[in-house]
């Protein structure tokens, strides 16, 4: 039980494990406007730890806070605000986690990724703009495909999206109002857009509660498979006008979103899905966009913004990896440029529509990700076969591709490397080669991962050092077959299928040196 000095009883979780979220839950006013003018703000502390952390109006005269707790131990905590007359205090204890919680996902190593406890995460993520605003069917039937897919990170959007392929309503809108009839959007205007957004009705300092919880119940839905919820706060694509709020309302949203979503573990912050497209922010609205969200979020978790044309400035500090829409040939330059992680989130997607961002075959996108890994990165998938009822890369449901499978195999591949993630290694000039990040595993193993893309090479002839005995392995990227075919000493040369998408994988033998 939470109490009050006078004696009210307040709810809150009386037990949390680590890395699990806390809520804390009370009535207070509902005078005047309550996302605007009220405010709860609680204090948490261990022996360990200690953050203030923001609250929420959460509707119905109901306001809460979330927390995540980093310690094994008991907290106190303490509520205050302008919500109540009270003052409210209480106390609770955090358990160990359980078998699959490791925590929120930090950038290790400088290029790439590992969760709080120190497992390695390889980003192999995929795109569903809005396949939360979908029905509970679609939705259902969207989060039974990830179980069963390679994919551990997801992007979607806060805002419904209108472009090609997206001309239905959502089921719910983030504010108070009513929209303008979409009716008249069809495919034939495929772009599906207005900036002005005339008609629509919608009160912008008063949010709809359900649209926010029914995301929160995504984001834990993804949790427990085990997915990143890689959630995109701004776009382009809107005939409702919410790409063109003012700044102070733009403000006010991304409080109200980080104190709703910060203390979920598998939260990633996606400032902008093409942001040099949304022509009413500047990057001084960017940067200013960015610090609210750092300010707000006490758990520093992790922050990108996509490109459309124009790259944004990955150096700034509060930028903690890189989201790039391009194809993947340019990212070891990447790397050098920025000196963080490079997820290649938009590398063009599986499909068959008009367009030839949406029409790549699965072997060019299953080659771009190889591509990614065996320059220092980590690629996105993204699929966009017409379907009356879903497009994969809008609304989720089933995965047609042949991409995904191939995708679960190099995933297996990198996941049997090393620790620590992929560097690129410069051998010959017509060969892609990654070796382990960390110079001390790489000496280690001899680990060197080469891909040869399109190439069709009978042979080639490799030479790590004249001392080591080596296995070499020649895996086939597409039929998803490993081959081992010996050991090596000093140069030698390896017979290949003459097929394309091979790669071939060299380490120590475990009996070491001759």
């Amino acid at each position: 039980m939470c109490k009050d000095i006078g004696g009210t009883i307040m709810n809150y979780t009386k037990s949390v494990e680590k890395w699990g979220v806390f809520e804390f839950c009370s009535e207070g006013t509902t005078a005047g406007n309550p996302f605007l003018e009220r405010s709860i703000t609680a204090l948490f502390e261990s022996d360990s730890e200690r953050k203030t952390v923001n609250g929420f109006y959460d509707g119905n005269g109901i306001y809460k806070v979330r927390f995540m707790p980093s310690f094994e131990e008991e907290y106190h905590f303490t509520v205050c605000g302008n919500f109540s007359d009270s003052k409210y205090e209480g106390t609770f204890s955090v358990t160990p986690p359980s078998e699959n919680n490791h925590g929120c996902v930090k950038v290790h190593n400088k290029y790439h990724f590992q969760y709080s406890d120190g497992t390695p995460y390889y980003p192999v993520g995929t795109t569903c703009y809005v396949w939360n605003l979908q029905s509970d069917d679609l939705i259902a039937q969207t989060l039974e495909t990830l179980k069963n897919s390679p994919f551990n990170k997801i992007r979607f959007c806060i805002f419904p999206k209108s472009y090609c392929y997206n001309s239905r309503e959502p089921r719910s809108y983030p504010y108070e109002g009513t929209p303008v009839d979409g009716s008249a959007i069809t495919e034939d205007n495929v772009w599906g857009y207005t900036p002005d957004s005339k008609g629509n009705n919608w009160d912008f300092e008063r949010f709809n509660p359900k649209h926010f919880q029914h995301i929160e119940y995504c984001i834990t839905e993804l949790q427990k498979l085990g997915i990143e919820a890689d959630i995109i706060l701004f776009h382009p694509y809107d005939r409702w006008g919410f790409s063109t709020m003012t700044p102070e309302q733009n403000e006010l949203y991304l409080k109200y979103t980080a104190a709703r979503f910060s203390a979920f573990r598998n939260v990633w912050w996606a400032f902008a899905n093409e942001y040099d497209l949304i022509k009413n922010k500047s990057i001084e609205d960017w940067e200013r966009y960015a610090q609210i969200i750092v300010e707000s979020d006490p758990y520093d978790h992790l922050r990108s913004i996509h490109n459309g044309n124009q790259f944004y400035d990955h150096t700034k500090s509060w930028i903690t990896h890189c989201s790039i829409q391009r194809s993947p040939e340019g990212t070891s330059e990447w790397r050098k440029s920025y000196g963080k992680p490079i997820v290649i989130d938009e590398m063009l997607y599986e499909g068959n529509i008009q367009y030839a961002w949406g029409n790549i075959s699965p072997q060019e996108l299953v080659r771009r990700f190889w591509e990614a890994l065996c320059r220092g990165g980590y690629g996105g998938h993204g699929e966009t076969y017409i379907d009356d009822k879903a497009v994969w890369w809008s609304h989720g449901g089933e995965l047609k591709g042949d991409s995904p499978e191939r995708i679960a195999f190099m995933r297996k591949i990198l996941e049997e490397a090393p620790n620590g993630g992929l560097r690129p290694k410069n051998m010959e000039w017509d060969e892609l080669c990654v070796v382990p990040e960390d110079e001390n595993l790489a000496d280690e193993t001899g680990y060197h991962l080469f891909y040869n893309g399109i190439s069709r090479p009978g042979f080639r002839y490799y030479h790590i050092d004249d001392n080591n005995i080596y296995t070499v392995d020649i895996i086939d990227t597409w039929n998803m077959t490993v081959e081992n075919v010996g050991s090596f000493k000093g140069r030698f040369r390896i017979d290949l299928p003459t097929r394309e998408y091979l790669a071939v994988r060299i380490k120590k033998a475990e009996d070491g040196i001759e």
